[in-house]
């Protein structure tokens, strides 16, 4: 689902960079005025205003509006490059005076009267997906596609996460109570790239043990699937970027084959299949020349999980790809998987330490937006901001 356009210095040439502003570097300090959680009528937010224009400013307090509801302290959340796509006004179902985000842990501070799994002072994890729990989709674990007032939601079609505090609905479906051993910067990578880059890149290209795997673009989506692919222990994994640092990073995370060409990448993926193609291609990027790489590496029955989000249409050679049997895959995260993730997360069977290269306090939000949107330069892969009270 949410992924980052700017992911592996594959840069969409219309992300630019949204404003000006200092850059924090790896383990820089947080700043920022500490944030009163007693009785207030107003909270700050990171606030939309149309392509181009956010704010970060004074807003009513959230409030319950349904019995289903749970309004949660924002302790931790990130930016997704969904948000720059939302700032560059690809997404017209956002709004202006829309708060953004859609991934956050928190504390509950409330709940209302038909929430019974959730309580109030409880640490949470916000999902990115929001899920009723009892229409069609939600009861076959499709909650991406929810048709009860779920789905994609936050920071989309009601406020989000990238504020003091959040109005979440449908509380027991759609947040998980966080084991202690779960620190907040890790829980926080459960809230979307994980379960993304295992649904909709590891799943959906059906990965298995000795596969040789191609994955194209290292930003955090990409750095994700190649942690998660690992899981299925395949023959080799391939990264393809053109930003040398973000090659190391999938050198560090598990990749033993790196290209910052498609030539090269060529070149590896038929040297290690003898000129077959590899197994399973996953699109991380979300541009048209990364989709048809993908199509170009696939080999002959082979798979192509879409994960990147594309605002351009591609290219779908099907005059190539119909006799040899390729299948292609698409998605939004549902986010079923998180809780095995989180298991997995809490046992020490999965880390994802070191995509959070950057860390700020909540209230330097625009900071935060100023290096990511320029992750080229600033070298970042996932910046995480936190509450400082």
């Amino acid at each position: 689902m949410p992924h980052d356009p700017t992911a592996g210095g594959y840069r969409d040439e219309n992300v630019e960079a949204l404003s000006q502003g200092q850059r924090r570097q790896g383990l820089a300090p947080i700043r920022g005025a500490p944030i009163d959680s007693g009785e207030v009528s107003a909270m700050r937010a990171l606030v939309y205003h149309g392509a181009g224009r956010k704010q970060w400013a004074d807003v009513p307090m959230p409030e319950i509006k349904d019995a289903r509801d749970a309004i949660v302290r924002v302790d931790a959340v990130t930016i997704c490059g969904t948000d720059l796509h939302i700032l560059k006004g690809d997404v017209p179902a956002v709004t202006p005076g829309r708060i953004l985000g859609h991934e956050a842990v928190g504390t509950v501070e409330s709940v209302g009267a038909g929430v019974g799994t959730v309580k109030a002072g409880q640490r949470v994890l916000i999902s990115c997906i929001t899920s009723c729990g009892t229409c069609r989709f939600c009861r076959e674990g499709a909650y991406g596609q929810c048709l009860g007032g779920g789905g994609w939601i936050l920071g989309h079609r009601i406020d989000g996460t990238q504020a003091e505090y959040v109005r979440v609905p449908f509380a027991d479906t759609s947040v998980h109570a966080l084991p202690d051993g779960v620190p907040n910067e890790s829980a926080l990578l459960l809230a979307d790239i994980l379960p993304t880059s295992y649904e909709v890149g590891v799943l959906n290209g059906h990965v298995m043990p000795g596969d040789v795997v191609a994955i194209i673009g290292a930003g955090p989506v990409g750095l994700a699937a190649v942690m998660t692919a690992r899981l299925f222990s395949p023959r080799h994994i391939l990264v393809v970027d053109p930003a040398s640092p973000r090659l190391d990073a999938a050198k560090r995370f598990g990749a033993d084959l790196v290209a910052r060409s498609e030539q090269e990448a060529r070149d590896l993926a038929s040297d290690v299949t003898d000129g077959l193609g590899v197994d399973v291609a996953i699109e991380a990027v979300g541009i048209p020349e990364t989709f048809e790489l993908c199509a170009a590496l696939v080999r002959p029955g082979g798979r192509v999980a879409n994960v990147g989000v594309h605002g351009r249409p591609v290219t779908l050679h099907l005059e190539d790809l119909w006799i040899r049997n390729v299948t292609i895959t698409t998605g939004l995260v549902d986010t079923r998987t998180t809780p095995t993730l989180l298991q997995m997360v809490d046992s020490g069977q999965l880390t994802a330490d070191g995509l959070i290269t950057h860390r700020f306090g909540l209230g330097e939000m625009l900071d935060g937006y100023d290096v990511f949107s320029q992750a080229s330069d600033s070298g970042a892969l996932k910046v995480a901001l936190f509450r400082t009270d």
